[in-house]
């Protein structure tokens, strides 16, 4: 059974690391902001403002912000500022060894996807596909402050993914299977085939979401996966949303997912707000989920936390 970070509680400190691309100082301030109204501590890394171009300083660096927030016993949860690129080259540097000892929560999406699903996968951690502190905002649906507490300060099972009204997920490919789901973002997954930290979809169900990429691209993607045995692998595929990605040659994201998705035979839903959208759900990655595409439904069968 993975690993199970502590449950979060107000009073709790929270871990603040940019591990990718460097964020906006406001946006940044207005999270921090937040989190203290609602009753948390908040710990800054030395790099959270580092700025080398596109990258948060140097990966040395970044690298070990992130096993200081792992070694620190008052940190709770690591909650990083943002994505964008860069999380790929921190993997190598870390302690897992360490992180293993000492399991806390740490959640994010985009490029934080190959984070999550590289500590599942050596530490048998749970990790959080889930809010980063730049959705800390005035801005954000409580649904997805709902779904983010839900997951990361119940020790119980979730239970069912309750999507935001009006936006019903659609199940494409009838089945029913449970196992572990892993996944995320589909460009950053695509950049770890090859290298000591691809993706493991063997016996798993694999979550897909992307954005601001036009379909062509999102299709050179998705034909790689399946040239790598990502999709022969899995045991069902739950296909997200992509969030601005145009048409090309007059085709969608839908037709996409009709021609080379629904032929490859299993259990699809897609629909699933989650990731670069307005609404997010939350998905503990490495927690045993039931996709039942007979009945419309995605649940997590065990808990991500504990007490």
């Amino acid at each position: 059974m993975p690993i199970r970070p502590l449950s979060l509680e107000p009073g709790d400190t929270i871990g603040i690391v940019t591990l990718g691309s460097p964020p906006e100082r406001i946006e940044v301030e207005t999270g921090v902001e937040m989190l203290e109204e609602m009753g948390f501590n908040v710990f800054f890394g030395r790099s959270v403002y580092s700025r080398d171009g596109f990258l948060a300083g140097t990966r040395q660096n970044r690298a070990a912000d992130l096993m200081d927030m792992f070694a620190n016993p008052e940190v709770k949860m690591i909650l990083p500022t943002r994505g964008g690129v860069g999380v790929a080259g921190i993997l190598p540097l870390l302690d897992y060894p360490l992180i293993a000892e000492n399991p806390k929560i740490i959640s994010g999406y985009s490029d934080i996807t190959v984070l999550l699903n590289t500590l599942y996968q050596f530490v048998d951690l749970t990790t959080f596909h889930s809010l980063l502190l730049v959705d800390f905002n005035p801005d954000t649906p409580e649904y997805n402050f709902n779904q983010f507490f839900n997951a990361v300060s119940s020790p119980g099972p979730i239970g069912q993914i309750q999507t935001p009204p009006g936006i019903p997920v659609e199940s494409w490919v009838p089945g029913d299977v449970t196992g572990p789901i892993v996944g995320g973002n589909l460009t950053s997954l695509v950049g770890t085939i090859g290298t000591p930290f691809e993706i493991d979809t063997r016996g798993k169900i694999l979550l897909l979401e992307d954005t601001h990429e036009p379909i062509n691209t999102v299709y050179r993607y998705i034909e790689h996966l399946r040239m790598a045995g990502k999709f022969r692998d899995c045991i069902g595929i739950v296909m997200g949303e992509c969030t601005e990605c145009d048409e090309s040659y007059g085709r969608t994201y839908k037709d996409l997912i009709n021609k080379f998705i629904v032929p490859l035979g299993k259990p699809l839903m897609t629909n699933l707000t989650t990731g670069h959208d307005t609404y997010k759900t939350a998905i503990p990655i490495g927690a045993t989920v039931n996709l039942n595409t007979i009945n419309n439904t995605l649940t997590v069968l065990t808990p991500a936390t504990t007490p």
